[in-house]
């Protein structure tokens, strides 16, 4: 969505009585009090706040945000001040004018300044209620994501949000660092491949939450529907280099500049290679990484150049565009040649590009899957670069990059190759000189 309008003007208005029927309280009834939010967002126009807000007694309207896409609205993002203090956040997509998603998410207000998400419903257009999702706190914060039935009891499925690390001892092997949303390091195939110190702790860091447990999550577009990928990624990488001991960082998306720490702590524990499998528009967000990697050219970064179908050498991606001789930028191609649909280029900034598509993975639940672009190019050559390590142990990171890139081949597909130094057709391949 682009065009984002925020209209902050209306955030001080207050609704008196709710002319559709009161709402149940949320402390006594949050099952009726869901239902009921669901049917004002569905009932009421999807620009409309006020109306929205009508149906509730005593709220304050917070802020709302209209999104157009191609000069027409296409999606509403609307936040509820409750008579409890708790927030009620809607957000209806609307493409064409014609309502296709409904997502309500409550939130119990802790103090007068902080509030907690609870749960969150989904619909579509037909306004029926179709997903519920539910979260439990203990002492150490949020516990569990409770998938729900829309009867809001029957449970479809648990997802741990910080589970405790199970205890281990070092594998060995070719240390790797992995910078991602983290792993789930309860699946016993990835346990047993992390790296520890001599007390049985891991190496790695949770740098987004900052504790010792980097589980696989990323809320930051909703704690109710988080997104996984480290997990995935970490398993491509374990299939093609099984001497790898694996260090976890879950990125600092909070706090970017955290990652000056979280490189120096890679270094500290002896990771010669990292697998940074992620990227985004913001410079900013970047250059305390750029910095801490160009003061340690001893080590490797391996980076995707994202997927966006663009050329990055003119539209920038980063940390990919970045010039560090210390990074390797990795693309996604076919398995003939062909530089894949979506994912991105750039004669300057992309290195190499490698077989990237359907290709095998575990996912955060441990099911077996296929998945598609630069982030599952990037731990190939990541495989690659530690098996090429494992073999030749007094290399340092440009022998490394030089040994990969040498393998670039050109494309049939291409006269002039839309990256450095051409396709890698078999990144497993450990004969090819």
């Amino acid at each position: 969505m682009r065009g984002a309008v925020l209209t902050a003007a209306i955030a001080a208005i207050s609704f008196g009585p709710a002319v559709a029927g009161a709402a149940p309280d949320p402390a006594t009834d949050l099952p009726g009090f869901m239902r009921h939010a669901f049917a004002a967002a569905c009932e009421t126009p999807p620009e409309d706040a006020h109306a929205l807000a009508a149906r509730f007694t005593g709220v304050r309207l917070l802020g709302a945000n209209v999104d157009t896409f191609r000069g027409q609205a296409g999606r509403a993002r609307h936040a509820l001040l409750l008579p409890d203090g708790g927030e009620l956040r809607v957000t209806r997509l609307f493409p064409l004018g014609k309502l296709r998603r409904v997502t309500v998410a409550y939130h119990r207000a802790l103090s007068e300044t902080r509030t907690t998400p609870v749960i969150a419903v989904m619909g579509g257009a037909n306004c029926t209620i179709g997903s519920v999702r539910r979260i439990t706190y203990g002492n150490g914060g949020a516990h569990e994501l409770l998938i729900l039935q829309p009867d809001f009891t029957s449970i479809i499925a648990r997802e741990p949000l910080n589970p405790p690390v199970p205890e281990g001892t070092d594998p060995g092997g070719v240390l790797v660092a992995l910078i991602d949303t983290g792993i789930n390091y309860t699946l016993t195939e990835f346990a047993l491949r992390l790296a520890r110190d001599g007390a049985g702790r891991l190496l790695g860091y949770d740098y987004w939450d900052m504790d010792e447990r980097p589980y696989d999550m990323e809320p930051a577009r909703s704690v109710f529907y988080p997104l996984h990928h480290g997990t995935a990624v970490a398993s491509v990488l374990l299939a093609e280099a099984p001497q790898v001991r694996l260090a976890v960082y879950r990125y600092p998306r909070p706090q970017m500049d955290r990652f000056a720490d979280l490189v120096a702590h890679a270094d500290r524990s002896g990771a010669q290679i990292v697998n940074l499998a992620m990227g985004s528009n913001r410079l900013e967000e970047w250059q305390a990484m750029e910095k801490a990697a160009r003061a340690r050219p001893h080590m490797l970064f391996i980076v995707s150049a994202g997927n966006d179908g663009r050329d990055i050498d003119e539209e920038p991606v980063y940390p990919a565009a970045l010039t560090p001789d210390n990074f390797l930028v990795v693309t996604s191609a076919d398995g003939f040649g062909r530089l894949a649909e979506g994912s991105n280029w750039g004669r300057t900034s992309v290195d190499v590009m490698v077989p990237g598509e359907q290709i095998d993975v575990i996912d955060h639940r441990g099911a077996a899957g296929k998945a598609s672009g630069s982030s599952f190019a990037v731990p190939r050559i990541t495989a690659l670069a530690a098996r090429l390590l494992s073999k030749n142990p007094e290399w340092d990171a440009d022998k490394l990059k030089q040994a990969i890139t040498g393998r670039g081949r050109p494309s049939k597909f291409y006269s002039e190759m839309p990256v450095r130094f051409g396709w890698v057709p078999d990144p497993t391949d450990d004969f090819v000189n």
